[in-house]
């Protein structure tokens, strides 16, 4: 029995041990939660893209701004067409 013990030593027959297979498991769930994140944020950034262009009027408010912000219109052109706008999306209406 000693001769046993002796002749193979602690670890007998892990050879170089687990070697890189023992990379792959958190490997797959660092690449898994990646994905997820990725995803998510095409998801999260499409949902705010279409609740933006529902909220105010599919773009019309944001285009009215920025011909008023350019100079292409006047003051009480702006205000007049967003009060159109404003009425149009007005549910009591």
């Amino acid at each position: 029995m000693l001769t046993t013990l002796v002749s193979h030593p602690v670890g007998y027959g892990w050879g170089w041990g687990p070697g890189p297979w023992f990379l792959l498991v958190p490997l797959f769930w660092f690449g898994l939660i990646a994905l997820l994140f990725a995803l998510g944020g095409r998801r999260r950034r499409r949902h705010w893209a279409a609740w933006d262009g529902q909220r105010d009027g599919g773009g019309a408010r944001t285009v009215l701004a920025e011909r008023y912000a350019r100079g292409e219109i006047d003051e009480t052109e702006y205000r007049a067409r967003l009060e159109v706008l404003l009425r149009a999306d007005d549910p009591q209406g």
